[in-house]
């Protein structure tokens, strides 16, 4: 028999973090996260996204272990289908035994049904801000910071439960030293159009900064499949988790006419740090993080956010933006040892960024599904 219980303890709390680390403890490219990261994530004491969004976090347990997790959840400022009542699903990790994922989708369902959902799309762990979509290709490689890598067996054992294709997302890669096409290349080489700036982040106005970034963040991708969009304690709750690992030469504004009208941060991976620490910073792992981190080149990493104003989507000095960018993160991460940089996350169906990557030279690498069904 397999029992599914609401997680509503601490202690259950911790187990339903590790319910992954075990499933993968075998599988060469899983990293497992950070646990006082994923402790904060999960709580809604520390991340504002619950602050308009509700949930439940379900573990799965057979003869005393825990055999699988999942998470449901109604996030009220997602927009997915007009009209339609949406809950998601997410953090779902189980053994390869289709009687537990069988028990942990019921409850989950049965969960977003009490609530008059009727769609549940995921997985999203826990939004369409965070992480999203199920790894259905590109096993062979590592994932980068705050990246998923899932079990192979998940996709077929979710399709089981009724679930299709809802939407694709991809991972792009940029490798060989962020090589552009040779017709980027010269069109960069024309210098920046008049009432162009460009300029890095100022860590001493990181506030500032971070407001620019959720502002332009809200204008460019409020009509998205997902509506992402930042609330003030989610914008003040970025600053702070940027300032951590920001580096102010890997993150530029683009203005035009002296307005912010488009951004990128590219993050150091920091999964090279803490590839063996098995989620633990205590007693050395803080040690080895440090240690990697300030002596070992960094060699890959990863642009979570980028972002153009609408208004500038159509104007010749707009449409410039993403190269421009792109080529000041190239440079800056080449002087550090950058040999590689990801994108992610991109919509299968955003032709005009996919192109623009394409531009860049970069592949896809990586796709990750979103399911649906209806309820």
């Amino acid at each position: 028999m397999v029992e599914v219980i609401p997680v509503q303890s601490k202690a259950e709390l911790e187990r339903f973090i590790r319910v992954p680390m075990r499933l993968m403890a075998d599988e060469p490219n899983y990293i497992a996260p950070l646990m006082f990261e994923r402790r904060e994530a999960l709580s809604p004491k520390t991340n504002p996204l619950f602050q308009h969004a509700e949930h439940q976090f379900f573990l799965a347990r057979r003869d005393g272990r825990d055999v699988g997790r999942i998470s449901a959840q109604i996030d009220h400022l997602a927009k997915f289908e007009p009209g339609v009542p949406t809950g998601l699903f997410g953090m779902i990790a189980a053994e390869d035994d289709p009687e537990v994922f069988a028990a942990l989708f019921a409850a989950a369902e049965e969960w977003l049904r009490a609530r008059d959902r009727k769609q549940v799309l995921g997985p999203f762990n826990l939004s369409i801000g965070e992480e999203v979509g199920l790894l259905i290709d590109g096993f062979d490689s590592p994932p980068m910071f705050m990246m998923p890598h899932d079990p192979r067996w998940t996709a077929r054992r979710i399709e089981e439960q009724g679930y299709v294709k809802a939407k694709d997302v991809y991972a792009y890669i940029n490798e060989d030293g962020f090589r552009f096409s040779d017709q980027v290349e010269r069109r960069l080489a024309r210098g920046l159009p008049a009432g162009v700036t460009v300029r890095h982040a100022e860590m001493k106005h990181l506030d500032r900064e971070v407001r620019i970034v959720a502002d332009i963040v809200n204008d460019a991708w409020s009509d998205n499949w997902g509506g992402l969009s930042l609330t003030e304690a989610e914008t003040k709750h970025l600053g702070e988790s940027l300032g951590l690992v920001l580096i102010p030469e890997w993150v530029w504004f683009y203005e035009i006419d002296g307005e912010p009208a488009a951004f990128i941060i590219l993050l150091p991976d920091l999964n090279n740090a803490i590839r063996d620490l098995n989620g633990k910073l205590l007693p050395f792992g803080a040690i080895k993080m440090l240690w990697r981190l300030k002596m070992q080149p960094i060699r890959r990493g990863r642009v979570p956010l980028m972002g153009l104003k609408k208004k500038f989507a159509r104007d010749r000095r707009g449409m410039l933006a993403p190269f421009v960018l792109v080529d000041q993160i190239r440079r800056e991460g080449i002087k550090r040892g950058i040999k590689e940089g990801e994108y992610s996350w991109i919509l299968e169906d955003n032709m005009a960024m996919r192109h623009i990557l394409e531009g860049l030279n970069a592949r896809i690498y990586k796709t990750y599904r979103v399911y649906g069904k209806d309820l």
